[in-house]
């Protein structure tokens, strides 16, 4: 797994990522350029939510996850995103009562585990989201929403199962079940290219010695609902203390970099993977 992770810094520089590819004027160049932070800010696992009225999927979705990490399939998919590998599109049939479906909550705005490209879905969460409803003999619905209420729906039986990049979290737990860890994830801050606050930063502590020193008058976006929006606004459950930082939340992390780019916020800080993917798309 690590191996696969070390990756992400391999990223191909044509990396597509829609909105930002298009607006920098000029990818590689240091004034709109940006750069992820070496360091990991936090320590967290993915996993999926489970209707809690469905202890039957939960058994299948830990069989399904055990099987894909011992024989290679997990690895191979996230080769599809971090190597050398072809991302496979994923269609959504139309939700129906009377068909035998797997319904699937996500937010297809966090790349590489889910984005869409025209009508297909891609990204390592939604291919894994058809090979689980394969194995369920199950037609696979995805429904697309903003991440904040991808627990929700689950918890109001409206959806099955949520795959959206997330995080275990205990106050998740009132509205889902959720699976064993799937994989390690963490927050990393993105700068401009032309700042250099954080480039002698070699830990978490000495990020966070500089976020501390700043106050209102510095934004930092991250997603809504996400661990990003946590760790900068404080919450006790996580153990965060939060900044005295103006945070600024968004539908994505694509939007938020792409209004540090045009000088509305001076940072965000959001899952690793995605920062790497959305750093890959403005520079090259």
């Amino acid at each position: 797994m690590k191996r696969v992770l070390a990756l992400i810094l391999a990223l191909c520089a044509a990396v597509s990522l829609f909105t930002l590819a298009s607006c920098s004027e000029s990818g590689g160049n240091d004034a709109k350029g940006v750069k992820v932070i070496n360091v990991a800010l936090t320590d967290e696992e993915y996993a999926f939510g489970v209707d809690k009225n469905q202890p039957e999927l939960l058994e299948s979705a830990n069989a399904f996850i055990k099987k894909i990490m011992e024989d290679g399939t997990f690895e191979e998919v996230c080769n599809h995103y971090f190597g050398d590998g072809t991302p496979v599109p994923v269609t959504s049939a139309a939700e129906d009562p009377s068909k035998d479906q797997l319904v699937v909550a996500t937010n297809a705005g966090f790349e590489p585990f889910e984005y869409t490209q025209g009508d297909a879905y891609l990204g390592i969460d939604m291919e894994i989201a058809k090979l689980f409803a394969d194995s369920l003999g199950k037609e696979l619905v995805i429904n697309n929403m903003d991440f904040d209420a991808v627990c929700l729906s689950v918890g109001q039986s409206k959806c099955d199962i949520a795959m959206a990049g997330l995080t275990i979290k205990p106050d998740r737990e009132e509205y889902v079940t959720f699976t064993d860890s799937y994989y390690k994830a963490s927050q990393k801050l993105i700068v401009m290219k032309s700042d250099d606050k954080f480039d002698s930063c070699k830990s978490a502590a000495d990020v966070e010695a500089i976020l501390k020193g700043f106050d209102s008058t510095v934004k930092i976006g991250y997603q809504n609902g996400t661990t990003g929006q946590f760790y900068v606004k404080g919450d006790e459950d996580w153990g965060f203390d939060g900044f005295a930082v103006t945070g600024v939340g968004y539908k994505n992390g694509s939007m938020a970099v792409q209004d540090m780019i045009n000088g509305n916020v001076q940072y965000v800080i959001i899952d690793e993977a995605p920062a790497e993917f959305i750093a890959a798309a403005v520079n090259g």
